[in-house]
């Protein structure tokens, strides 16, 4: 809930269980004053507010200190939201009666932090406190608020490098855009558009619109037809490669408007994926994710497994928000979501996830952690334990007393991207990019590339494909090729070596292994990958079984490709495989054949050890004899030096 509304809205129940207004004695001694008073509270208890404002204005014209009428009118302004005339009245009670009703000084305080009014507003936190009778929950509030006060305070003195630049009019309207969303290669541009539309209760509809970048600016926006409705879309996160969109529906049970996208509550988080140039029917995500609560800002994480979002239980003011992820298993299923740790949601207000291309530096937006006022946005960063750390603020004036919410962050890790409705804008709110601050930026990732495709015909092909860090073993990246052009793309941090494996029916595997180093989101790392037949006599290098020098013993990140070739067996029950070792020149011949048969042998026996039956695998070493490259360099014997399998039968 918006910790600013809680104070006040605590407040109007208090102020009616206190005997400083609802007695029937009052401090003024002008009758006509008291009886426009009354005539107020009438109205206000009735919630006439535009009434019980013209009675009250009244009253105070008779007697200027009449504190109960400045009180009350107060809080016709405080329930109207006309935050600043409230604050006025607020001050004006303080200043004809500082001892009339202590409550006055947390309702000032907190109206003083809306505003960014920082020491006034602890003056006043501090003041309410030193009532002894303070009620408990209140209490806390205004702890937290002087919190707030005293970060911000301090956050003023030493602010971040911040220079925000409008994203133009090929992207912003006089209509608020919001929620962005970027492909790892910063060629597409995704976000919400908020339309004027007859056909909502709200009087609104939000749509997607997208942009491309021609490679020095961002081309003229236009509608995302194909998955927008006649209601509201928004929130959007997209796949590493742009072809995969995940994002959120509300009150879209009508078939005809919005598809018929019938969810479980309020709101729910929608799929669609892109087939060639067109976008597929959206689809709910499922009860695994969606309830009867309010699912919305979805962050898909660049490697395809996690997917980030905001749950709200309850509703209105008394709504509390959270982060929650789960995961995708390898069967195509959601786990179950679970929330963050306490560490990073709070008993605040949690909204706008995004995680980054990196996998494990999370921004989000909350006004429960120490910050500016209102919204803030945050950093935390996920451990080798899978924990996160405490969130940093991003510091002032990236956060300031407004709301901050609906960062993303490219690829790069050097430009954000965020709403804003700042002056000197088209209209609403506008998006705006900017540098991030060194010490909030996430890991530097890059992308690759490429196509997957027959090696005969040259025809595309549909292939799921998994990067694998050999340093830990671990899954990096699990995605699949585009169905009509073959072409896949996904992010990796870089400075690691990759395990690629790549698998499509009635195809061989390919295997390969790389070293992402440096480079750029303008120069990525490109592969294509030619796939052949599972056809008698085909023959599969294993680039990714590895043995200590001169031996045969294997290394532990062999595993990763042995398990893959046990899984190919287990999936072609009829296939039978010769085994072939190979070395370079160096050496004697004699005893690089034996390595060889050795080396051969020794995979052998790794897949017979998980269950594959002897008779299906053969052995056979070649030594030197069968170079695949030149043995004058050291590149060209690294690529002699190979175990492959070879189709026996199938």
């Amino acid at each position: 809930m918006n910790k600013i509304r809680h104070i006040l809205s605590l407040i109007l129940v208090l102020v009616f269980t206190s005997c400083s207004v609802a007695q029937t004695e009052v401090s003024s001694t002008n009758k006509k004053a008291v009886k426009l008073f009354n005539e107020g509270k009438g109205y206000y208890d009735s919630r006439m507010n535009e009434l019980a404002e013209l009675s009250l204005l009244g009253a105070l014209e008779k007697d200027p200190n009449f504190v109960e009428a400045e009180l009350l009118l107060a809080y016709v302004y405080t329930d109207a939201r006309m935050y600043k005339k409230a604050l006025t009245h607020y001050e004006k009670c303080i200043k004809i009666n500082p001892e009339f009703f202590p409550e006055v000084y947390s309702s000032a305080g907190s109206l003083q932090l809306k505003f960014g009014i920082y020491d006034k507003a602890l003056k006043n936190f501090e003041k309410y406190l030193a009532y002894t009778d303070a009620p408990l929950m209140m209490i806390n509030l205004v702890k937290d608020g002087i919190r707030d006060c005293e970060f911000a305070i301090e956050a003023m003195k030493t602010p971040v490098p911040f220079n925000p630049v409008n994203m133009g009019e090929a992207i912003n309207s006089p209509m608020s855009e919001y929620f962005p969303a970027v492909t790892v290669d910063g060629q597409v541009f995704l976000y919400t558009r908020q339309l004027e539309s007859k056909m909502t209760y709200s009087g609104f509809n939000e749509d997607f619109y997208v942009s491309h970048f021609d490679g020095h600016n961002w081309k003229k926006s236009t509608n995302v037809k194909a998955v927008n409705s006649l209601t509201n879309e928004g929130a959007p996160t997209i796949s590493a490669n742009g072809r995969f969109l995940i994002f959120t529906s509300c009150d879209n049970p009508v078939e005809g408007y919005g598809q018929g996208r019938k969810g479980f509550g309020s709101c729910d988080l929608f799929y669609t994926y892109a087939v060639g140039d067109n976008w597929s029917p959206p689809r709910n995500l499922g009860q695994a994710i969606n309830t009867r609560n309010w699912e919305t800002q979805p962050s898909f994480s660049a490697d395809g497994k996690t997917l980030y979002f905001i749950r709200g239980i309850g509703r209105g003011q008394n709504r509390q928000q959270d982060i929650y992820s789960c995961e995708l298993t390898d069967e195509g299923t959601w786990t179950k979501p679970e929330p963050l740790s306490y560490n990073v949601n709070t008993k605040g207000m949690e909204e706008s996830v995004f995680i980054h291309p990196d996998g494990k530096t999370l921004y989000f937006s909350s006004n429960g952690h120490p910050g500016m006022g209102g919204l803030d946005i945050y950093m935390t960063r996920k451990d080798e334990k899978g924990e996160w750390s405490t969130p940093v603020n991003l510091g002032y004036p990236i956060n300031t007393f407004n709301d901050e919410n609906s960062l993303t962050v490219g690829a790069d890790g050097k430009i954000a991207y965020f709403a804003s409705d700042r002056e000197g804008g088209y209209g609403g709110l506008d998006l705006y990019q900017f540098e991030l601050p060194d010490n909030v930026k996430p890991e530097p990732v890059n992308y690759f590339k490429g196509k997957v495709f027959d090696a005969f015909t040259k025809k595309p092909l549909e292939a799921r494909f998994e990067l694998i860090d050999l340093e830990t073993g671990k899954r990096a990246v699990v995605s699949h090729s585009d169905y009509a052009t073959g072409e896949f793309l996904v992010s990796l941090p870089i400075n690691k070596e990759y395990a690629l494996n790549v698998t499509s029916e009635d195809y061989l595997f390919y295997s390969e292994n790389f070293v992402l180093e440096g480079g750029s989101i303008k120069d990525p790392y490109k592969k294509n990958v030619p796939m052949n037949k599972l056809e008698i006599g085909k023959t599969v290098v294993l680039k990714n079984v590895f043995f200590e020098t001169d031996k045969f013993d294997l290394k532990k990140k062999s595993k990763i490709e042995l398990d893959k070739l046990v899984q190919f067996l287990q999936k072609n029950t009829t296939v039978t495989i010769e085994l072939d070792g190979h070395t370079d020149n160096v050496g004697n011949a004699k005893a690089n054949l034996t390595l060889s048969n050795n080396r051969a042998k020794a995979v052998y026996d790794y897949l017979t050890d998980q269950g594959v039956a002897k008779e299906r695998l053969s052995t056979k070493g070649f030594g030197d004899t069968k170079p695949i490259s030149s043995n004058e360099t050291e590149l060209g014997r690294a690529e002699n030096r190979r175990t492959e399998f070879k189709i026996i039968s199938k």
